[in-house]
C-alpha cells in the first residue's frame, strides 16, 4: 500500500526557493531538518488561551501536556493562537463574535501546514466557534475541554455560577451586603476552569464527547485535577493515529452523532444554548438538523444527572460518580452505540464499562432525577419559527399560563423599569422583552431570564414567565421562553406585543400565542417600523446583513457548509 503524501509536507516538501522559504524561518525557533522531511505529522494546536478568558487560563499548560503526547506518538506539534471568548468579559456578548472566531479558527487551519488539529476549547463560545471552524475544513480533529472549576464554599455551603443570580436577588432585598456579595465572589471562583454547574461551558464540553469528537471523561474531568493532563496527553498521541488512518471530522458528525447529542443533553438538563451551538456545526458540516429534532429526541430522555441548574449538585460531583460516559450508559437503549468516536472505538465501546458509584448523582431511566429534561420548542402566532423553553429548569405550576404581557422595548427600558414600585405587574403577568435578538441587541445576548420586579420578591414570588428573543445563561433557571423567531427587530410577532395583551404558554402542547384577532395582528404589523441601529462599519455591520436566526443557528448565510482544507493559491 502506498503510503499517503502529508498535507504539510505541500509546503515543508518542497525543493528550491518555496521549500526554503518554508522551512528556513521555522527553523529560528530551534526545529532541526528531521522534522520537515515528511515523516511526522504536523499536529496544529488551536489554543483559545487569554488572560481576558479566565476559563481558558490554565491552557498554556494544558497545551504542553498534549505537546508531549503528540512528541510521544511521533508527530510534530506546533501551537497557534485564535481568538479568546471571555464570556464574562467581553460586551456586549460573547455570542456576537462566535462567528468572528469561526472564521479565524477556519481560515488558521486552512491556511497553515497542519495534517490534524487539537482543539483546546473551555468557555462557553470557544467550543462551538472551534468546532464550527473545523469542521468546515474538515481534517482529522480532537477536541480537548478546559473543565469545570472546582465547587466553591461560601458560609458553610456548596456555590457555583447558578447562585450568581440568588446572590443577585438576596443583595437586591438587602439580605446580602456588599462585604458579604464580594466574599462570595472569590469563594465561587476558587480554581481554574469554566463554570462548575452544568452551565453553557460544560454542556459544550458534553456536547463534544457525545458527537464523538473528544475522549472519554473529557466533559467532567475537573480543571484543577491531574487527570485533565493525562487525557491531554492521550489526547496529542491520539491525533497522530487519527491523521494516519485519516480520520476526518465528516466520518464522526453523521446524523446518528447529533442525535445522540441532543439525547445526551436531555439527560443532563444541558444549556438551552446548546440548540443554537449544534445547529450551526450541523449546517457547517452538512447535516440536516432543525428545531424539531430536539424536540423529538429530547423528548424520549428524563433528567438523568442530578446537576445544577436542573438538579443540585455539580459537575466535580458527577465526575466522581461515574461522569458522562456513566450518564451515557444509563441511556444506552437510546443511543446509536455504533457511532463511532476519535479514541477509534465506537460510543457503545466507549461506555460498556462505565459504572455510576453515586446513585443521589446519576438517575436511570426507570428512576430519572426528574422526568422531564431535554428542549422543549413551541410554535404558535407569537413564534411561528419557534421558541424554546427548558422544562427541568421550570416551575412546574408555570407550564400552562395565560396572562397579561409587561412589556419592555429593550434592556434598557427593563432596566429604567424594572423595580419601579409603580410598575403594573403581579405574579400572574408575563414578562416580555423585546429587541435582544440576533440582529436587535446585536448579538442575542444572555438576558432572558429577566430578574423579577423587586416588588414581588419581597412578597416571596420566586418565578414568573419570561419570554424574549434572547438567550439565557445555562447556569439560569426558571419558566423562560428563549429564542423567539423571527426575533422582534426585524418586525417578529414578539414586536407587536403590548402591555395587557393576553399571552398563552401552554407547554404540554407545545405552543405559545398571542390572544389577540388575525385582524388587529396585521393592523399592528402594518404600522411596524423597524428600528434603526448604529453601525455602518466593521464586523458587526457584516453580523446585521448577514446573520441567521435563532431557529437556523444564528450562523452566517455564507458559512454554511464546508470549504475543504485545499488552498487554491501559493504565496511564494
Amino acid at each position: 500500500m502506498t503510503k499517503k503524501k502529508l498535507r504539510s509536507q505541500e509546503w515543508y516538501g518542497r525543493t528550491g526557493k518555496d521549500g526554503f522559504i518554508y522551512r528556513s524561518w521555522m527553523k529560528n525557533q530551534g526545529l532541526p531538518h528531521h522534522l520537515f522531511e515528511g515523516e511526522k505529522p504536523v499536529i496544529g494546536i488551536c489554543n483559545t488561551w487569554s488572560e481576558f478568558t479566565p476559563c481558558n487560563a490554565h491552557f498554556r499548560e494544558l497545551a504542553e501536556s498534549i505537546k508531549q503526547g503528540i512528541w510521544e506518538a511521533g508527530g510534530f506539534p506546533l501551537e497557534f493562537p485564535v481568538m479568546s471568548l471571555g464570556e464574562c468579559s467581553i460586551k456586549p456578548t460573547a455570542m456576537l463574535f462566535r462567528n468572528l472566531a469561526s472564521m479565524d479558527v477556519e481560515e488558521s487551519i486552512r491556511a497553515n501546514p497542519m495534517d490534524g488539529v487539537v482543539l483546546m476549547c473551555g468557555c462557553d463560545k470557544t467550543t462551538p466557534s472551534l468546532v464550527m471552524g473545523a469542521a468546515s475544513v474538515d481534517l482529522p480533529t480532537l477536541v480537548v475541554s478546559g473543565g469545570p472549576m472546582l465547587v466553591g464554599r461560601f458560609k458553610g455551603k456548596k456555590i457555583g455560577t447558578s447562585d450568581v443570580w440568588r446572590f443577585a436577588e438576596e443583595y437586591k432585598l438587602g439580605k446580602l451586603s456588599q462585604e458579604e456579595f464580594i466574599e462570595a465572589e472569590a469563594a465561587m471562583s476558587r480554581s481554574r476552569g469554566h463554570c462548575a454547574p452544568m452551565g453553557t461551558a460544560s454542556t459544550m464540553a458534553a456536547m463534544v464527547e457525545a458527537l464523538g469528537l473528544a475522549m472519554p471523561d473529557n466533559a467532567t474531568i475537573p480543571a484543577a485535577d491531574s487527570r485533565r493532563k493525562v487525557l491531554a496527553h492521550m489526547a496529542g498521541m491520539r491525533i497522530v493515529e487519527m491523521v494516519k488512518e485519516d480520520m476526518r471530522m465528516s466520518k464522526i458528525l453523521t446524523r446518528k452523532a447529533f442525535e445522540n447529542s441532543i439525547m445526551v443533553n436531555a439527560a443532563l438538563g444541558g444549556s438551552t444554548n446548546f440548540i443554537l451551538h449544534l445547529t450551526a456545526i450541523a449546517r457547517r458540516i452538512g447535516v440536516e438538523l432543525d428545531l424539531t429534532d430536539f424536540d423529538h429526541f429530547s423528548a424520549r430522555i428524563p433528567l438523568i444527572a442530578n446537576v445544577q441548574p436542573s438538579g443540585e449538585h455539580w459537575v466535580e460531583d458527577l465526575f466522581y460518580a461515574g461522569g458522562l460516559p456513566a450518564v451515557m450508559r444509563e441511556i444506552q437503549s437510546k443511543l446509536h452505540t455504533d457511532c463511532i468516536t476519535v479514541n477509534g472505538k465506537t460510543l457503545g465501546e466507549n461506555i460498556e464499562k462505565a459504572e455510576c458509584y453515586d446513585r443521589e448523582l446519576i438517575g436511570t431511566l426507570e428512576k430519572p432525577i426528574k422526568p422531564d429534561s431535554g428542549i422543549a420548542v413551541l410554535k404558535g402566532n407569537l413564534c411561528p419559527h419557534g421558541a424554546v423553553l427548558k422544562p427541568s429548569a421550570a416551575s412546574p405550576h408555570l407550564l400552562t399560563h395565560t396572562g397579561k404581557a409587561v412589556v419592555f422595548e429593550d434592556i434598557d427600558d427593563y432596566k429604567a423599569r424594572i423595580d419601579d414600585p409603580n410598575l403594573e405587574v403581579d405574579e400572574n403577568s408575563v414578562l416580555v422583552m423585546k429587541n435582544v435578538g440576533p440582529k436587535g441587541y446585536p448579538g442575542m445576548p444572555e438576558v432572558g431570564n429577566m430578574g423579577l420586579p423587586a416588588k414581588l420578591l419581597q412578597k416571596g414570588i420566586k418565578d414568573m414567565v419570561r419570554i424574549s428573543d434572547g438567550r439565557m445563561s445555562g447556569t439560569g433557571y426558571g419558566t423562560v421562553v428563549l429564542h423567539v423567531s423571527p426575533e422582534s427587530a426585524i418586525g417578529g410577532p414578539l414586536a407587536l406585543v403590548q402591555n395587557g395583551d393576553l399571552i398563552e404558554l401552554d407547554v404540554p402542547n407545545r405552543s405559545l400565542n398571542l390572544l389577540i384577532s388575525e385582524e388587529e395582528m396585521e393592523n399592528r404589523k402594518a404600522a411596524f417600523k423597524p428600528t434603526e441601529l448604529p453601525y455602518d462599519r466593521g464586523y458587526v455591520n457584516l453580523f446585521l446583513h448577514r446573520v441567521n436566526q435563532a431557529h437556523e443557528g444564528v450562523d452566517f448565510d455564507f458559512l454554511q457548509g464546508s470549504s475543504g482544507s485545499e488552498v487554491k493559491r501559493d504565496s511564494h
